[in-house]
């Protein structure tokens, strides 16, 4: 979990993503500033590797992870990818290295994508 300080720095008064949001790995914008809102709720996310990995879901490797940005339209994204379905859950990727997961979406809900804090870079 981010430290309370460094979350104010992430987050405006309003609760949006100060600064953009990008991929660990090649540092490919995921989201621009101001786009997605900073949302506490528990989901796992298995460990991070290449999609075709994530897909099969037979590693149950991962982490609970807590802070995410939340993005209520897919379309808001500059650039993530989708694996294949495992269960009723997405988990999404970088679309440019494809390395993941970074975030999670339940089919259930079509309007809420998360990305984990802890699986991005800010800037």
């Amino acid at each position: 979990m981010e430290p309370a300080g460094h979350l104010n720095k992430l987050v405006s008064a309003e609760g949006r993503n100060r600064k953009a949001v990008l991929c660990q790995r090649c540092g490919s914008r995921v989201l621009q500033p101001g786009t997605a809102l900073f949302s506490r709720r528990q989901l796992f996310l298995p460990s991070m590797r290449k999609k075709p990995a994530l897909a099969d879901g037979s590693n149950p490797d991962g982490d609970l992870l807590q802070d995410h940005w939340l993005v209520n339209d897919m379309f808001t994204f500059e650039n993530v990818g989708f694996t294949k379905d495992v269960g009723n859950v997405k988990f999404l990727v970088c679309a440019d290295c494809e390395i993941g997961p970074i975030g999670w979406h339940c089919l259930d809900d079509k309007n809420s994508f998360y990305v984990a804090l802890e699986r991005v870079s800010h800037e």
